[in-house]
């Protein structure tokens, strides 16, 4: 494990300048939801959904809104993760980012767009029906990982593999399980990341601005190396790189 770290360092470290330029549409797409008529709020570097309020105050043109911002919020997350991804695969195969690889990056973007969009769905659904039946909380946490070995590395499988949608889904499922190791090291690692920097920005800048202040460095720093990190993990799959 201790490998697959240090090649994500490596690979973070000597394509910074494009991995920053790329993270620029994970920006795009994490203050997207900030501005639309959304119960949202900013923590951890992440937003998040006040559920309940969804059903208060919410006309069709609010609703029409809350539609568009996540649509094209995630359509630059996927970007970013397709481009970091390719970073990663053209850093450890030691290939070129050929001309077919960057006019793939369309259907890459597209394929990848689909699995979050679905996997965003099923969360917003769930949990509007856990407020609408009272269903508690915790039993939709359980659902949510159950779901996430389908959507886990399944942006790396298509970027790497050129795999489909459910084939990326069927490799994500069985390299989640295979490999739990890695999986665990790359919980621990984002959790460290995002409590220390949470800790630290609230010192320098309080409560209130550091929620925001750590949302732009989430997408510009910490984001991209855990999409790295997660590619580097699934890059292990392949005997030849497991060094």
């Amino acid at each position: 494990m201790a490998n697959v770290l240090q090649y994500a360092i490596d690979t973070y470290g000597s394509h910074l300048s494009l991995i920053l330029l790329f993270s620029i549409s994970l920006i795009i797409a994490s203050v997207i939801p900030l501005f639309a008529a959304f119960p949202t709020y900013s923590d951890m570097g992440g937003i998040f959904i006040r559920n309940a309020s969804i059903f208060y105050n919410v006309t069709p043109l609010t609703a029409a809104l809350i539609v568009f911002s996540t649509v094209f919020s995630l359509l630059f997350f996927s970007f970013g993760i397709v481009a970091i991804n390719v970073v990663v695969k053209h850093k450890r195969t030691y290939s070129r980012i050929k001309k077919e690889v960057i006019n793939g990056l369309e259907r890459y973007t597209a394929k990848v767009f689909a699995i979050l969009l679905l996997f965003t769905a099923v969360i917003i659904l769930l949990d509007i029906l856990s407020y609408m039946y009272s269903i508690p909380f915790y039993t939709i946490a359980v659902i949510g990982l159950v779901l996430t070995p389908l959507f886990f590395y399944a942006p790396s499988s298509i970027v790497i593999d050129d795999n489909g949608i459910l084939r990326s889904m069927k490799a994500s499922v069985k390299h989640f399980f295979k490999r739990l190791d890695y999986v665990g090291l790359w919980l621990i690692i984002a959790i460290v990341l995002l409590t220390a920097l949470d800790f630290i920005f609230i010192g320098i800048a309080g409560i209130s601005l550091s929620r925001y202040v750590l949302l732009i460095v989430n997408a510009l720093f910490v984001l991209p190396f855990l999409i790295l990190l997660q590619s580097e993990c699934y890059l292990r799959r392949f005997g030849l790189l497991k060094g």
